[in-house]
């Protein structure tokens, strides 16, 4: 029996079959290995990013090794701010000189904002045909396929990875996977810099502390606050550091200041009332700011800048001082982690300042003897003498018949007199204080020189003249207080001398102020604010205020009241 010969019919042919099987399986092959080959992409751009430990550096290589991974020609990290915006925007593919051209970078509008709102990834083959698009600036190149994916760390968005235009034409479904999980890995390896970041930090700020609290209590603590600015402004990175002290009831002054706007803010008289610092000062409780948190019009806008840190100086259970610590606008902001490290390193700094301030006390009294002495000896010796010796020259002059040898004797006798004033001054100044409860004129002026004198190249001399504390009204002692500090501050800003006096006389029941200096005189337009304030507060004692060049250069302040029972008051 012969069994028939069976053959199989291909509708192309036994071998155009078997190619196209071979083909498919090759195309497979193919597609496993390129599959392959973006995964162990993934994983070397996965290896890329944790091997940083640099915040800034991991936010860079993350852009850099995401344009590698899915072939795109432009990509882009945008950090998400506290308010929605993006705070930082790290780009990758624009030339820098084209960037600069384009100007400011994106605020996280349009499609980046959308992506901000909703936090999932958004792919689009044409960009523009999205209505939520708003288009490019000037000089942007063009982009058109779109890729944007959540970087999260710790569960919270912390930005956004956007890429544009594929190599190819358009991202895939297997691009936004793979960049996915690239964002997801990106997200360990930033919170791992972050953690590392603040580490070291902590570190920096424990050893600043050591380094502080050593230089305080040392035999040297002369420029402790300037010491503590210097060490704030460089651990915190920040563009402006103040100390800002209180000077009076309801005020506060800059008494030191550091960075690049230090010399404009020095010196500064500010109100306690509607400001960011005397908030911080009346409630002792830390404030930080991401955007200044001050308007133009606000007295303290020159001290808070942009992204703030503003500090109380607590020891002994009462505020001291504040630190306000800025960057200017558009740089990073501060974190509650900083404004902690920088809460306790001011806090520590606080006892040592304040140990410091009980040394120099203590020191302070154990000089009171000898001032006492001295005062007592001047008083009872050399005023004596120099008024007997002005009585004996006068005596002299008048048996003497050359009248210019006369007019020399009675210059001399007259350069005595002013001694004597100068003598009687240093007195005072050496004698404490006895009586706290009348509040002593005199007293509140020497401690006020006291206060502002840093500020000088050399401490402004004073000079009393008649019974002050006597005849003086005490409704009257916050306006000359007030007149001598806007005097002094406006030489420390505007007259750039280098010899300062202060004149404060009563006589013929009148109060006369005058504030002397050697500087370059009075500038149109200058000193004009403060003036007008000086004017209200003597017209209303009956008095009045001129502001004028001297003769032998430099200017001259000079303010007058009427010392009346009750103070004349302007009907409103």
């Amino acid at each position: 029996m012969t069994v028939p010969e069976t053959r199989l019919s291909f509708p192309d042919g036994p071998r155009s079959a078997l190619d196209q099987a071979l083909s498919e399986l090759v195309l497979n092959a193919q597609k496993v290995l390129a599959t392959q080959g973006r995964l162990r992409s993934l994983l070397q751009a996965s290896q890329a990013v944790v091997e940083e430990l640099d915040l800034a550096a991991v936010l860079r290589r993350i852009v850099d090794v995401a344009v590698d991974l899915v072939g795109a020609r432009y990509g882009a990290l945008g950090v998400i701010a506290p308010n929605g915006n993006l705070e930082q925007f790290i780009h990758v593919g624009i030339p820098d000189e084209l960037a600069a051209e384009i100007g400011h970078l994106p605020a996280g509008h349009g499609l980046l904002g959308a992506l901000i709102d909703d936090p999932h990834a958004i792919r689009l083959t044409h960009l523009g045909e999205d209505a939520r698009s708003s288009g490019f600036p000037a000089h942007h190149p063009p982009m058109d396929s779109f890729l944007g994916v959540p970087v999260r760390v710790r569960g919270e968005v912390y930005g956004n990875l956007y890429l544009s235009n594929q190599i190819s034409g358009a991202f895939s479904e297997e691009d936004e996977e793979l960049l996915t999980a690239l964002a997801a890995t990106a997200g360990i390896a930033i919170d791992n810099a972050r953690l590392f970041d603040e580490t070291r930090r902590r570190q920096r700020w424990s050893a600043a502390s050591a380094e502080i609290s050593a230089a305080l209590l040392s035999d040297r603590a002369d420029a402790s606050l300037e010491l503590l600015a210097d060490r704030f402004a460089s651990l915190a990175d920040a563009d402006l550091v103040c100390v800002v002290l209180a000077a009076g009831e309801g005020t506060l002054i800059v008494d030191t200041a550091r960075g690049k706007l230090a010399k404009q803010v020095k010196g500064l008289v500010i109100p306690a009332a509607g400001t960011t610092v005397g908030r911080a000062f009346d409630s002792g409780q830390p404030i930080l700011t991401a955007d200044g948190g001050a308007s133009l019009d606000q007295p303290d806008a020159q001290l808070v800048l942009g992204p703030t840190m503003v500090i109380p100086l607590l020891a002994s259970g009462r505020t001291h001082g504040v630190m306000t610590v800025s960057r200017s606008t558009g740089r990073p902001r501060f974190t509650t982690s900083d404004l902690e490290m920088a809460a306790d390193f001011a806090g520590q700094a606080s006892v040592a300042l304040e140990l410091a301030r009980g040394r120099s006390a203590g020191q302070k009294l154990a000089l009171l003897e000898d001032r006492s002495r001295i005062a007592r000896d001047l008083h009872d010796n050399v005023i004596q003498r120099v008024f007997a010796a002005g009585i004996g020259l006068q005596a002299i002059s008048g048996s003497v018949d050359d009248p210019e040898v006369r007019e020399r004797i009675i210059e001399e006798v007259v350069a005595l007199d002013v001694a004597i004033v100068e003598i009687r001054t240093a007195i005072f100044a050496l004698t404490a204080q006895t009586s706290r409860d009348r509040g002593s004129i005199r007293h509140r002026i020497i401690d006020m020189l006291s206060e502002l004198a840093s500020l000088f190249e050399q401490t402004p001399r004073l000079v009393f003249t008649g019974p002050i504390d006597l005849l003086t009204p005490p409704e009257m002692s916050d306006d000359i207080a007030a007149v001598i500090r806007e005097g002094l501050m406006n030489v420390v800003r505007h007259a750039e001398a280098t010899e300062t006096v202060v004149n404060l006389s009563v006589a013929d029941d009148l109060v006369v102020i005058e504030v002397v200096d050697n500087g370059i005189g009075v500038v149109e337009s200058d000193r004009r604010s403060g003036l007008a304030n000086l004017a209200a507060r003597a017209e209303q004692w009956g008095g009045d205020v001129v502001l004028e060049n001297r003769a032998r250069g430099g200017s001259r302040l000079r303010w007058t009241a009427l010392i009346e029972p009750e103070p004349v008051r302007k009907e409103s």
